[in-house]
């Protein structure tokens, strides 16, 4: 089979299944998205895009849509907890897309979803997942109402909790890290303690730490606060109902302007931060996995929707490329040590940031130093070269 002559059918129309259905349509290549939800929707407050998603983005087109809804950094900063002390600082905006050739977006996930969904125009909702059937070289995805369709190639982008992957591999299920994350959206001017509200701030302390930046017009800050709690997560959801009073208790004696965005957000529930553990294989015959489905991550590098997008672009180029099964083993080849490096890095960085004052947190912040050589292997990286080149 030729690439262009593959019938795709992904699974999930969340940032990394419509990115993949784009990057297909711009190389000649069939594909069908189908969502489990009757609507689109994407859970959580906002992304950040660093230059290596926002990159692949503009090359499909949506760059001038991004920027129109999205804010642009000023620098990244690390802070005491209890002080505000500026720990290290990292320059971003016009200086971050000279280095990287892209540039870092902050954006509602709503809108986000907004532009893919509609450069991508139509998606079949309602319409989960329930088994797979290897029909000759095809598969026929079986969906809950009783309806099937068949495809070459079936993409599972349905998330961390992913029914296509326990037809590719059978790993135990995306493990709880110990921690969970507690988010907001908090307009600027009810924040009068918070210093420079366009940065990307860490504020670090002991057994937890909150991430901020501007999304859209700048106007308004997402956050991240994220506790090491509880010590197991409790049922099978991923998000649990909680007091907005429990997490303002855990942040008492932190600078103001933490205290200010924990207790100024609407939303009373949290997340539990789980992390898949290496999966064994990405694909099975003409079945593959991309994004949280094969490698979900903890948000400490705020990587999470970029390496789905890395993934994305990945997939379709070696679709274009190779017939279908060559293609899908250079993909794995390419995509798994680079989402490996990613996933321990952020699993390393949730301790580090939790850790109390004295001489860990002194060593960590000497390390902190070094920040600029994560930002650049991380973000420096273009998945679409390297799939050329691979």
């Amino acid at each position: 089979m030729a690439g262009k002559a593959l019938s795709v059918a992904i699974a999930g129309g969340g940032i990394g299944g419509l990115t993949l259905a784009l990057a297909l349509r711009q190389r000649g290549i069939e594909a069908e998205v189908y969502e489990r939800s009757a609507e689109l929707r994407e859970v959580g407050a906002a992304v950040a895009l660093a230059a290596n998603g926002s990159r692949i983005l503009g090359r499909l087109g949506l760059r001038d849509e991004l920027a129109a809804c999205s804010a642009v950094p000023t620098e990244l900063v690390y802070r005491h907890w209890r002080s505000g002390q500026r720990v290290v600082a990292y320059p971003v905006g016009d200086a971050y897309e000279e280095r990287f050739a892209g540039p870092y977006f902050g954006v509602h996930r709503a809108d986000l979803q907004r532009i893919l969904a509609g450069a991508w125009g139509k998606v079949r909702l309602g319409r989960p997942v329930r088994g797979l059937v290897a029909d000759g070289p095809r598969y026929r995805l079986e969906f809950a109402d009783g309806t099937s369709e068949t495809a070459d190639v079936v993409v599972g982008a349905d998330g961390v909790h992913s029914t296509v992957r326990s037809w590719v591999d059978d790993a135990p299920r995306a493990r709880y890290s110990g921690a969970s994350g507690f988010r907001g959206l908090v307009p600027v001017q009810r924040l009068p303690s918070l210093p420079d509200a366009g940065a990307i701030q860490f504020w670090m302390g002991p057994g937890g730490h909150l991430l901020h930046y501007a999304i859209g017009d700048g106007s308004v800050v997402n956050f991240l606060a994220v506790l090491d709690e509880p010590a197991v997560w409790p049922g099978e959801s991923w998000t649990e109902d909680i007091p907005r009073e429990r997490v303002e208790a855990a942040f008492a004696g932190w600078h103001p302007a933490v205290r200010e965005m924990v207790g100024a957000t609407t939303l009373d529930q949290r997340w539990g931060l789980f992390g898949q553990q290496p999966l064994n294989r990405w694909h099975r015959g003409g079945v593959v996995l991309l994004g949280d489905a094969a490698h979900a991550m903890l948000p400490h590098h705020g990587q999470g929707a970029n390496q789905t997008i890395e993934d994305a672009v990945t997939l379709a180029e070696c679709l274009a490329r190779d017939s279908r099964d060559a293609a899908l083993a250079r993909y794995e080849k390419l995509r798994r040590p680079r989402t490996r490096a990613v996933q321990r890095s952020s699993w390393v960085a949730n301790a580090l940031l939790h850790v109390p004052d004295g001489p860990a947190a002194e060593a960590r912040d000497a390390a902190l130093g070094r920040i600029g050589e994560t930002v650049e292997w991380i973000h420096s990286h273009d998945a679409l070269a390297a799939a050329g080149r691979g």
